[in-house]
């Protein structure tokens, strides 16, 4: 249950957010690159680049279409479309996701749909990355 660590140092705790603390509401249609880190529940419709240490927890009427959506928890009870990498996927029994999975924990209620391929893996490493147009300005409020 308990293992000493070898080295004889403390380990470090993981930065992630296993907690949701922001939420994009059902009727919000949101297009653009979600990076950085907490937890984000999606009940609207977002297309676009995910990229968040932490949690994404796209809802019963959440959609998402994006190339990559990549987090350390990632939980779908909506529709996703597009590639998945993750710490831990659940699908629950509404989910449905088209696209490929890369994960090192990954669970299915009965009834969740999942088109495409699933690579389970040691490890895999979300960090933040610059957004790719990185020499465009930060807009100021």
């Amino acid at each position: 249950m308990f293992k000493k660590n070898p080295s004889g140092s403390p380990q470090q705790a993981s930065p992630t957010i296993e907690r949701v603390t922001s939420i994009l509401g059902p009727g919000i249609i949101w297009r653009g690159n979600l990076r950085g880190s907490g937890g984000i529940r999606i009940e609207g419709t977002f297309e676009g680049e995910i990229q968040i240490q932490g949690m994404v927890v796209i809802g019963e009427t959440g959609r998402v279409t994006c190339n990559n959506l990549r987090a350390n928890t990632v939980i779908v009870a909506g529709t996703v479309r597009g590639n998945i990498t993750a710490e831990k996927l659940e699908i629950r029994s509404t989910g449905r996701v088209w696209g490929d999975v890369s994960v090192v924990g990954f669970s299915t209620e009965e009834g969740a749909f999942l088109r495409g391929q699933v690579r389970m893996e040691d490890k895999v490493i979300i960090e933040p990355q610059p957004p790719s147009n990185s020499n465009l300005p930060y807009p100021s409020f």
